[in-house]
């Protein structure tokens, strides 16, 4: 990897600085990022911790809504099964009672037994962090993006499988269909070294237009 390119890889968001940072950059470089801007005012920093309970409550909010995604880890902290040790310990009926399905318990297993170092990760690119996370079943590479973007701060993460970003692009860039996640992940390219930040002015400007259509 050459030296920019390694230095793009590795620039992190920590603060909402380096957030406001990146949406002066892109406005400056993109007009249609800049009249997204103009809309959204100042973007959230969604910093979350890392580390196995991250990935964990990312898999058991697959496919469900907020809420029952919600509902289901609230169970689990209450039943104290969200750690490494306890999930590996739990029995099926345990965590079928917290309302994990037959595929979340075998996915929640592997995780536990995958043998992650998460603070090896933390010194990791998006690129090798997807690497390793999508060997475990039941981790993709949304989910792997996803948690380089928010729980390892990585600026240059996009997870351009996600559909609200891909709707969100389609709207902005006056695109006649939504854009594929390659040809999204190829839009992205322009947006280096703050595709995350990118990422959370297509979001939020998302939600904006659907909230103006009256669509929920």
């Amino acid at each position: 990897m050459k030296d920019e390119d390694q230095a793009i890889a590795m620039k992190l968001i920590e603060t909402i600085e380096d957030v406001r940072e990146g949406a002066r950059w892109l406005g400056d470089a993109v007009p249609e990022f800049s009249h997204a801007l103009s809309l959204t005012g100042e973007l959230p920093l969604r910093r979350r911790k890392d580390g196995f309970e991250a990935l964990l409550d990312a898999i058991v909010s697959q496919q469900v809504s907020v809420a029952a995604g919600d509902a289901i880890w609230k169970r689990l902290k209450k039943a104290r099964l969200t750690g490494r040790r306890k999930i590996a310990a739990a029995s099926d009926e345990e965590l079928r009672a917290c309302g994990l399905s037959r595929q979340k318990i075998r996915y929640a297993r592997a995780l536990a037994e995958a043998g992650i170092n998460y603070r090896a990760l933390r010194s990791l690119s998006t690129d090798e962090t997807v690497v390793i996370l999508t060997e475990v079943p039941g981790i993709g590479r949304w989910t792997a993006e996803i948690y380089s973007m928010f729980s390892l701060g990585h600026a240059d993460a996009f997870a351009a499988g996600d559909l609200a970003l891909q709707e969100s692009a389609r709207l902005l860039f006056a695109m006649n269909e939504r854009p594929s996640e390659s040809v999204l992940r190829s839009m992205s390219n322009e947006w280096r070294p703050w595709r995350a930040v990118a990422a959370r002015i297509l979001w939020r400007y998302y939600h904006l237009m659907k909230a103006r259509s009256g669509v929920r």
